[in-house]
């Protein structure tokens, strides 16, 4: 499933990149998250407490300097790892830029597939565009709300498509009475705060 919405919002959220190395993502979570706790590493993570064991035991022992390389990690698992990291990383600067784009809006830049529906002798041919425009905070509030009750990109491109409808292309309603517009294949999204 394609997360360029969600992607989006994430870059905005972060001053630094989450950890790129596997050993480094498992270790961040076993200190700052977990507290060096297993039971609450296999939570967190959601794998078995057994599995959080190997995790921890291969982290002592990297530490040691017993043995070098990467933990051993099904790819399912080491996608539940970015995945408990992306949702722990930087939780304070998370809120601050949410927090800030509810209130005061932020710059949107987009680049995807419009369509669009209006009056006659107008053609509704999808367009490729990128769009870069000030967006106010009520639609960071409905996007951060889609994303926290786990809606789709399909239902996130709506929101998306309905607001650039009446920010960008109606500039407020001074202009396109009637204009409608669909929003399709988002190839990237960037937010600014």
């Amino acid at each position: 499933m394609s997360r360029e919405i969600d992607e989006g919002l994430e870059r905005a959220e972060r001053t630094r990149p989450i950890p790129v190395h596997l050993n480094t993502r498992v270790k961040f979570l076993w200190e700052k998250v977990s507290k060096n706790d297993t039971k609450r590493l296999a939570q967190v993570a959601g794998v078995l407490v057994r599995t959080a064991q190997r995790w921890a035991h291969a982290l002592t022992a990297l530490a040691a300097g017993e043995v070098t390389g990467d933990i051993p990690m099904t790819k399912a698992n080491a996608a539940k790892v970015e995945q408990a990291v992306r949702s722990a990383w930087q939780p304070r600067v998370k809120q601050r830029v949410r927090r800030d784009a509810e209130q005061n809006g932020f710059m949107l830049t987009l680049s995807g597939t419009f369509g669009f529906k209006s009056a006659a002798g107008s053609t509704d041919d999808p367009r490729p565009r990128i769009i870069t425009h000030k967006m106010p905070g009520s639609v960071a509030q409905r996007l951060y709300a889609a994303r926290d009750a786990g809606e789709s990109q399909e239902e996130q491109e709506k929101i998306l498509a309905e607001a650039l409808r009446d920010e960008y292309f109606k500039d407020g309603g001074r202009r396109a009475r009637g204009l409608d517009v669909e929003l399709n294949d988002v190839a990237w999204m960037d937010v600014e705060v």
